[in-house]
């Protein structure tokens, strides 16, 4: 078998499991706080959550698959693992920055939900002693 189809197989061996791993977490984890903010609503709650995991998944599933292809000449089993770590690290980072990504556009909502909301303003009350105009008559 050809050098770099294992390093195909192997790039894919790992980043997949990794993007699952992320993905998970940050359905685990980012369900409590959209709990927190949505919670008159935890439907709602549970949707937002899964529309951004398969979001996350996509985004990340498609990097893996772009990424996959290489016309580096691998004919060292060394140079296997050079080009798998290089692979596999770029994937990490994009993983790890979608994470972090995500982590504060889950803090943004629940910060901005959980921001005391200002009180309507009543409308002003007229002076005493100044004429009102006749309100004005229906069609």
């Amino acid at each position: 078998m050809d050098r770099i189809v294992v390093a195909y197989a192997l790039y894919l061996l790992i980043s997949i499991p990794l993007t699952v791993l992320v993905a998970r977490t940050l359905s685990r984890h980012g369900r409590t706080f959209l709990t927190e903010v949505f919670a008159d609503s935890p439907g709602l709650a549970n949707a937002v959550n899964q529309l951004l995991v398969v979001g996350f998944y996509l985004v990340s599933l498609g990097f893996v698959t772009l990424f996959l292809t290489s016309h580096a000449q691998v004919p060292t089993a060394r140079e296997v693992f050079e080009l798998l770590s290089v692979k596999v690290g770029t994937v990490a980072l994009i993983l790890g920055g979608m994470h972090l990504t995500n982590v504060l556009v889950f803090n943004a909502i629940r910060r901005h939900h959980l921001a005391p909301k200002e009180a309507p303003r009543p409308a002003p009350l007229p002076y005493a002693g100044v004429p009102q105009a006749p309100p004005f008559p229906a069609p």
